[in-house]
Order: structure tokens, then sequence, then C-alpha cells
């Protein structure tokens, strides 16, 4: 399954759209409108939080976001490296072992489970705001969702900030 994530131009909370190859939306991304550590929500369509993604308020060499489940339990953290030369990031805390191989903001990453390819992330070229391409199994979508919005929530934070 393939959907597109877009920020959205103009949004109180720093929301994103996320729709499927026919445009229809499957998701909502919703931001926080006061919050330093870019909380946003990724919900369905009928607004049901699903995970809660938010910045860590101090980053000094390492970049990190952290995942939680709709029961407000953490449930992984994404970060850098020191010294990110391959634009790798780590999912620490899953249940399984996460990485994501290639540069982020570079043509495309792939996500790994535990080894295994599971996902392609593909950045869209937009002049105005982020778009990505996911393209995984729609069994991972949601919290794959969560993990492009972790990635660009540490993105923009090193890079924007």
């Amino acid at each position: 399954m393939k959907v597109y994530i877009k920020n959205k131009f103009w949004s109180w909370g720093g929301g994103s759209s996320v729709v499927n190859e026919k445009k229809e939306p499957v998701f909502q991304v919703k931001g926080r409108v006061f919050s330093i550590t870019k909380v946003k929500y990724v919900c369905d369509m009928e607004g049901k939080r699903l995970f809660k993604v938010r910045n860590k308020w101090f980053n000094f060499f390492v970049h990190k976001a952290y995942i939680y489940d709709e029961n407000k339990k953490k449930i992984a953290t994404v970060k850098d490296k020191w010294f990110n030369l391959n634009g790798e990031y780590f999912v620490l805390g899953y249940k399984d072992e996460i990485k994501i191989e290639g540069k982020f903001f570079g043509l495309s990453s792939k996500i790994l489970r535990n080894g295994q390819v599971i996902g392609s992330i593909k950045r869209q070229f937009t002049i105005i705001n982020d778009a990505f391409e996911l393209d995984a199994d729609e069994a991972d979508m949601p919290f794959l969702i969560a993990l492009v919005i972790a990635l660009d929530n540490i993105v923009d934070k090193k890079y924007k900030s």
C-alpha cells in the first residue's frame, strides 16, 4: 500500500494530510497549536488517536523524537547518530529492531525490521512544504506514518530551528 504524507501549507498545529493512491484520505495527522516539542497525533478517519509523536525538549548532538501509543505509553524512541553521515536513524524500545537507511531528506530511504526491508520512504519534491511517499504493508501503515512524522520532526528541529 502506498500513502502520501504532505505537511499542510497552512495549519495552526502543523498537521499533515495522508492520502492513498486514489487521493482519498486514509489517516489524519493533527498538530498542537502551541507546542515546543512539536506534538502531533496520528488519527484514523473517525478522529481516534492511534499514535502521539513529540520531539525531545533539548537536543545537543543526538536528536530524538518519541512515539506513544493510544494509551499514552511510550513505545519507541527515534534517534539519529552524533555524526550522521549516512543519514541513518534508529528506533529504540520498540518490540522489533527498526532502522531507517538512506538519507531521509534524500531521494529515498528503506525501513528495515530485524534486518528485512518492510517499507520505503521517498521524498516528494515540493517548493513550499515537505511531502513523502510511504510504501509498506497496510498492517504496518499507522506506525510507519508516525515514524515518518517523527523523522520529519527531527529533521525540522535539526535544520530549521
